[in-house]
């Protein structure tokens, strides 16, 4: 963690000096906002935690609840949501508190004796090398938690404002105004029922749940079909023989369905899905009138031979299985792509739904507000033009899609009685591990990534997937990390330069010439696309990794670029290069499949999604990609 780059200061460094544009808890809402978000679950508060790190971006979060969730229905966090959660500071703090989910075991109707259980198989949970962070639980309402405090202890103070139910939303047909949507809020706290306040908004984000009121003012709604499968859930603290509680464990009885269980954090706390009964064309779970008894007896009837004694149930609930989806998530039609705009945005549940057991709704939803946010951030400061927000919708319908086909196969999987194949359910989720985890998106050839003619120089760094981050030690203080663990959620992009075999950044050597042109010619992207008077790293942060010992190598003898002045009081950053752990098995270039003669440039998303790669000495290409999708800062 770096601070004191504009001098020394005491306390709490994640408590940013507040601004002037720094909200006052309780106030009513301003007239005007660059971005309006509507809605304060996971989507929301993950967008509004970003548009927090830009204090000279006018952000106001509204919500209709009362106050912070206290309990969150969802709790499995993925991994690739961990490695966000590193992006944005705390993810030290949810591994301190949440289960991590180590081991899968499946269970199924035993041969000697169809009415018992046993024990079928177990894997690991997550493919070994997937991730530097494991899969872990926690209630939604923690994780909700620490985004209102990265917001708060920004600069901006940034804090929701509750009780407020959205009435009305409405863009102006002209989009002649800097504030073109119009949303009106009824009141809902004491003292101020019914009372109505109107904010006009440049953008507006919808992240208010599947019965989303921006999607309706839209005109979209929920598309897709229910699966007719009523399932229970609860949150149980109990005694039982059962001897895999804190695993989770899938279980698969010869007559009384399926249950899932997923430890809660805390010791002594399990989720545990249990399957009812199939629902009748049409039939909503609503009409049956399942009660808690019902469904702590179905557990007890799948557990068998095993004992399941229910001592509290602090939350349950009773829903039907189904997947939907909207056509798209912004507010153009199609026929408007090419001649407008968009200015009202959906995020989360509001545009897709996925069923419970694949772990998929909270994560995929933070992952669309980590992809807006960034987007907004760039076409509000002026960094990029206003056309890259079409890309939002594009590349996030996409993936819910995908995700929805993945997860009515799983669901279906889970709930076929007939088959009962624990072999079958067992390959399947080693197989599709990769969705579960959250890895397994990936973004096509188009503006914002490249089409992957150099993909070989970097074979384990995909074009279109999220960074896959690898150990390093930083050369400046010989710190061993997660190469990942270097990229803030701060909107900036990153060039990592892998230099080639023998390179030490020594004049006229490959790495050299890179920083020389990246900082002196008049066509370098750091030079076109940085604002006057900005410390260099501010738009395209620049990184380099080495293959020799840091033991070998100087950081002072670097480029410029790679030991640059920074702040106010031009001090030297002493954080821009790395190299490569000795330990072969360890080696970034050898585990990401590097091209270790030539090296090559590897260019990362603020969303950490990889977007190009790029020979060392491809300046002309590097300096392309960039002029796609940002604008000069002369023209600012």
């Amino acid at each position: 963690m770096q601070f004191h780059l504009n001098g020394f200061r005491t306390g709490d460094p994640t408590v940013l000096e507040s601004n002037a544009s720094a909200q006052e808890n309780g106030a009513s809402l301003p007239a005007q906002a660059d971005v309006l978000i509507v809605g304060c679950g996971p989507a929301g508060l993950t967008l509004a935690a970003q548009l927090a790190a830009f204090p000279d971006i006018r952000t106001v979060i509204v919500e209709q609840k009362p106050g912070p969730l206290q309990l969150g229905q969802a709790d499995g966090v993925a991994c690739r949501t961990m490695e966000m959660f590193e992006a944005f500071g705390f993810a030290h703090k949810v591994l301190e508190e949440a289960y991590w989910v180590n081991e899968t075991t499946f269970w199924k109707p035993s041969e000697a004796d169809s009415s018992c259980i046993v024990r079928s198989g177990r894997v690991p949970d997550v493919e070994e090398g997937l991730s530097h962070m494991p899969h872990v639980i926690l209630n939604q309402a923690r994780v909700h938690d620490f985004y209102l405090e990265k917001m708060q202890k920004s600069a901006a103070r940034l804090t929701p404002h509750y009780s407020r139910r959205l009435a009305s939303l409405v863009r102006d047909a002209d989009d002649a105004s800097p504030y073109p949507v119009a949303a009106q809020f009824e009141r809902q706290d004491e003292g101020h029922q019914g009372e109505l306040e109107t904010i006009r908004a440049k953008y507006v984000v919808g992240c208010d749940g599947a019965r989303s009121g921006v999607r309706q003012a839209m005109g979209l709604s929920l598309k897709g079909e229910s699966a007719n499968h009523a399932w229970g859930v609860m949150d149980v603290l109990v005694n039982t023989d059962f001897p895999d509680l804190r695993f989770k464990s899938l279980v698969q009885s010869s007559t009384e369905g399926s249950l899932l269980i997923i430890p809660r954090e805390g010791g002594y706390m399990a989720r545990i899905y249990v399957e009812m009964d199939k629902l009748a064309e049409n039939e909503r779970v609503a009409g049956r009138n399942i009660t808690l008894e019902q469904l702590i007896a179905a557990a007890q009837r799948i557990f068998h031979p095993y004992k399941l004694d229910v001592k509290e149930v602090p939350w349950w609930s009773v829903y039907e299985i189904g997947q939907r989806l909207t056509d798209r998530f912004d507010d153009l039609k199609p026929e408007e792509v090419a001649t407008r705009l968009p200015h009202i945005f959906i995020a989360g549940d509001a545009c897709h739904t996925h069923s419970p057991k694949a772990g998929q709704g909270m994560n995929v939803s933070m992952q669309d507000a980590f992809n807006i946010g960034w987007k907004l951030a760039a076409v509000l400061q002026g960094r990029s033009p206003a056309s890259l927000l079409h890309t939002y919708s594009a590349e996030r319908q996409a993936v819910a899609k995908e995700l929805i086909e993945f997860d009515r196969e799983w669901a279906a999987m889970l709930s076929d009685r007939a088959s009962n194949d624990a072999a079958a359910v067992q390959k399947y989720f080693v197989q599709h591990g990769r969705y579960t985890a959250g890895t397994a998106t990936h973004y096509k050839p188009a503006l914002l990534t490249g089409s992957g003619s150099h993909q070989a120089l970097a074979t384990g760094l995909q074009i279109g997937k999220r960074f896959h981050s690898a150990p390093v030690v930083r050369m400046g203080d010989g710190k061993q990390m997660q190469m990942g663990a270097a990229f803030l959620a701060d909107g900036r992009w990153r060039v990592l330069a892998f230099a080639g075999q023998g390179d030490t950044a020594a004049p006229d050597s490959p790495i050299h010439r890179l920083c020389k042109f990246l900082i002196a010619s008049p066509d370098s992207p750091t030079k076109r696309f940085t604002p006057a008077g900005a410390d260099v790293d501010s738009a395209i942060d620049v990184r380099a990794v080495f293959q020799q010992s840091h033991h070998t190598l100087a950081v002072t003898a670097l480029p410029e670029l790679l030991f640059p002045h920074k702040g106010r009081l031009g001090q030297r950053d002493y954080e821009k290069a790395f190299c490569a752990l000795d330990d072969e098995s360890q080696n970034i270039y050898r585990m990401r499949g590097i091209d270790r003669q030539q090296g090559c440039l590897v260019v990362l998303r603020p969303d950490q999604y990889v977007a190009q790669v790029l020979p060392l000495g491809d300046t002309q290409g590097l300096t392309q990609f960039f002029a796609g999708f940002m604008l000069d800062s002369s023209t600012r």
